[in-house]
């Protein structure tokens, strides 16, 4: 691996410019305005395979958006790695926020700036580009696949059944996944459990049209009113969520693994600074870390009713609406949680108002344990590039797939992360340091050797 670094030297220049070129097209998997710009995506990354060495590449379709496929096999006998990452981006709004604009790229403070810059097309990239690197040395120990998708950020409606009826070309050993993050810059981190989700979209309707304030204020139930209402009793004094059967299945985390997870790096006066917040709220007996990996939540998303546009409109709406995720642990079941959830919304509404709530989609947690090899050749390729040894750790957020792979496809997956948590994901001005994203593609091609080793032994 003495290349690597030289290599990199060398190409940074030319990764930049595939990754903004990659950047720019806006991907956005939810909106269908966006469609013919999620398969030009995937062909721009199909085509970025077949250069870096790929034997094979295509992009297929499924019921959805496409998927990109690409494969190297070196020798059938040997162990064949699985990369997955997706191409999809959030949507970019509010575009005010943005300092630049989202989808054109620009490195600012040593960090690039675009939607999709981390999440995940930054780190998706440093795969590609790792692949290319082992291809042009000679260095590629194992086989490969690729399996990229473009609907990651709207629950992956589409990979299940691509998965189920593509079982034997995705046949593999491991998969590696590059969507989560590392505690900081200079401390690695293996991801070794997500939590799960149960999104939901709620609507609540009053009369039959938007009413003057004056004329039916205080006579007719104003849903925005009514909404705000029921939301605010969805969490107790203690932010404990009150859904009745909520917390029925949640594993409860021992103490001693509560201790070792408190001896990640946390500082609690950074955070706040960080956020710019006064102080945090969660759960009561719980803390910052634990309360955003270990535990459920209830959130709401967006909330919408009425004029929200320029001066004063005096009228009560005729409906409001909401966006409410449910981040789920180990044994909760997403249609579960929501079915609890919409049982429990419909009881708590007045008479007076009609209210409705659509599953829009979920998945599950997973959780992974630390004596694989997978594991083991992740924390040997950490400490190679990074000289020092990761810490394991549970993230917050959800990759509904995962889970999903192993069911499917009976294989384990390891998510060697390098996004930060200050990289601004879903939200306006999202980044990616550049130091991130070449050690990413340094460190990649570590895992590829150490994973072939042990797995020959």
């Amino acid at each position: 691996m003495k290349n690597i670094l030289p290599y990199i030297e060398a190409n940074k220049d030319r990764f930049l410019q595939e990754l903004f070129d990659l950047l720019r097209i806006p991907s956005i998997s939810a909106n269908p305005v966006n469609k013919e710009d999620m398969v030009k995506a995937a062909t721009f990354i199909k085509n970025k395979l077949l250069d870096a060495g790929a034997g094979r590449a295509e992009v297929c379709t499924t019921k959805g958006h496409p998927v990109v496929f690409a494969e190297k096999i070196i020798d059938p006998s040997l162990p064949t790695l699985l990369v997955y990452g997706h191409y999809d981006v959030q949507p970019p709004e509010p575009l005010e926020l943005w300092t630049t604009p989202p989808f054109e790229p620009q490195i600012r403070d040593g960090k690039i700036f675009a939607r999709g810059a981390d999440d995940d097309k930054g780190q998706m990239f440093m795969h590609v580009k790792a692949f290319e690197f082992m291809m042009a040395d000679g260095l590629l120990p194992c086989n490969v696949k690729f399996m990229l998708e473009g609907e990651e950020e709207m629950g992956s409606p589409s990979l299940g059944d691509f998965c189920k009826e593509n079982k034997e070309m995705l046949k593999c050993d491991i998969i590696l996944v590059s969507d989560t993050g590392m505690i900081a810059p200079d401390i690695p981190s293996v991801t070794v459990g997500l939590r799960g989700l149960s999104f939901v979209e709620v609507e609540v309707t009053g009369p039959n049209r938007d009413l003057h304030s004056g004329h039916y204020g205080g006579a007719v139930a104003n849903p925005a009113n009514v909404l705000a209402k029921m939301i605010a009793s969805l969490t107790d004094e203690n932010n404990h969520v009150t859904v009745p059967g909520f917390y029925d299945d949640v594993v409860e985390i021992s103490k001693e693994e509560r201790n070792e997870m408190a001896k990640a790096p946390f500082n609690i006066e950074d955070y706040k600074k960080e956020l710019d917040i006064a102080d945090v709220l969660g759960e009561t007996g719980y803390s910052t870390p634990e309360r955003a990996s270990i535990r459920p939540t209830l959130d709401v998303n967006g909330i919408w009713g009425g004029y929200i546009g320029e001066g004063a409109k005096t009228v009560l709406p005729s409906k409001a609406s909401a966006k409410i995720s449910m981040r789920l642990v180990p044994n909760q079941k997403s249609e579960k949680i929501a079915a609890l959830f919409g049982k429990h919304f419909l009881s708590i509404a007045p008479k007076s108002v009609k209210v409705k709530v659509t599953y829009l989609h979920g998945g599950e947690s997973f959780v992974a344990p630390t004596d694989t090899i997978g594991y083991k050749a992740a924390s040997m390729a950490y400490e190679a590039s990074f000289g020092k040894k990761p810490i394991p750790i549970r993230g917050g957020g959800s990759i509904p797939i995962i889970a999903l792979f192993e069911e499917v496809l009976g294989v384990k997956s390891i998510m060697m992360g390098f996004g930060l948590e200050s990289d601004a994901i879903h939200s306006p001005n999202e980044n990616y340091p550049l130091f991130n994203f070449f050690k990413g593609i340094e460190t990649i091609p570590w895992f590829y050797k150490y994973f072939a080793e042990l797995t020959k032994r």
